[in-house]
């Protein structure tokens, strides 16, 4: 396994683009999960998606494991929700492509999700809480949007600006 580079702020033409589905789940695809994996643990997060590390596949890692607790790692390809709550969620979200912000975001509180598993088998899964959260952020990176696109547009343009401002300085 290995440690990839995540791509953050303010590169947002890569973060903005569109993930492709996979054909299929193979070797490749495995050992592109395990990489994320591994980059996620070290980061440290609890979901990572493709177009983070720069690779606009639709494909992603979750694992809200605690530390201490064991590791229960979400494999997910080609995801799709097919049915959100009208109840809605707040959750504090941070993003590991945009590092060390976090701010109030609403989402629906649950979802079923329809996706490929890490052996290429269909799977539906029903996700509540934190996981609901989780994958609608993730499947979001997915489809080229970010965490800051959900708050307000002087909020967001005010991360955008200070990530700007960083990579000029040399920061980033």
């Amino acid at each position: 396994m290995s440690l990839l580079p995540i791509v953050t702020l303010p590169d947002e033409k890569t973060l903005r683009q569109q993930s492709q589905p996979v054909a299929s789940v193979d070797a490749d695809v495995r050992r592109l999960w395990d990489d994320m994996l591994e980059t996620m643990y070290h980061a440290p997060g609890i979901g990572l998606a493709a177009i983070q590390i720069g690779v606009p596949r639709r494909l992603l890692v979750i694992d809200l494991a605690k530390d201490g607790e064991e590791r229960k790692p979400l494999f997910v390809a080609n995801p799709e929700i097919t049915w959100a709550s009208q109840t809605a969620n707040d959750y504090e979200e941070g993003c590991l492509s945009i590092p060390e912000f976090y701010e109030m975001v609403t989402r629906p509180a649950e979802i079923r999700l329809r996706y490929l598993d890490r052996e290429g088998e269909p799977r539906e899964l029903h996700a509540n809480g934190l996981l609901a959260t989780c994958l609608q952020h993730e499947i979001d990176h997915l489809n080229g949007v970010l965490f800051i696109d959900h708050i307000s547009r002087m909020k967001r343009e005010r991360v955008i600006k200070k990530f700007q401002k960083a990579q000029k300085l040399g920061k980033l």
